[in-house]
């Protein structure tokens, strides 16, 4: 077979630019909604199983700079448990904004951090269904030594959860789905 086939009729792959009209067969536009790329660490202590750290944002953090969560988002979230995440920054590769939240967000330094699972999802806005969001997370996890963790510059409370044992109510942002991806279930 030619690589130099045409590409199928109807069939637009995901080679994004601002500029594109939509009708190049080379380029399609960003959607309207959005794409987001974040970026989502699950540290799990060595030896017991079931657990993730889990945080309640500190409202008086500074949000905006290491996690992209303006001020209702962090309302919102403050009494709710959420991992440690952000949205990449422009040209961050994911394994960079993994390191970065790590270091701004718990204070400390990951020796290990495993290949992420790459998670991909469209959301429907209820006032615009033909034009979803559509949002790329990339997964790390990493271990710790022990069950106990230091204080963090950005949580109030942080603790190793046990996700089984905590509703998915409770876990904010969809951070409840992200632990779904990585074996860990949080009951409805």
């Amino acid at each position: 077979m030619s690589d130099d086939r045409p590409v199928a009729p109807g069939r637009r792959f995901a080679r994004l630019s601002a500029t594109a009209d939509g009708r190049s067969g080379d380029r399609s536009p960003v959607p309207r909604s959005g794409l987001c790329l974040s970026a989502f660490v699950v540290v799990r202590p060595n030896g017991v199983g079931g657990l993730a750290l889990l945080g309640k944002v500190r409202p008086e953090a500074d949000w905006g700079r290491i996690g992209a969560l303006d001020a209702e988002r962090v309302g919102r979230m403050a009494s709710l448990w959420m991992l440690p995440s952000s949205h990449l920054i422009l040209y961050e590769s994911p394994e960079e904004a993994a390191r970065r939240i790590v270091r701004e967000q718990l204070g400390a330094e990951l020796p290990d951090l495993a290949a992420p699972v790459v998670i991909s999802e469209l959301s429907a806005r209820s006032d615009a269904p033909d034009d979803p969001h559509w949002d790329l997370g990339f997964v790390f996890e990493g271990r710790w030594p022990s069950t106990r963790f230091p204080a963090s510059p950005a949580f109030s409370e942080l603790a190793f959860v046990g996700v089984a044992r905590t509703r998915r109510s409770e876990i904010g942002r969809g951070h409840a789905d992200v632990l779904d991806r990585v074996g860990l279930r949080a009951p409805d």
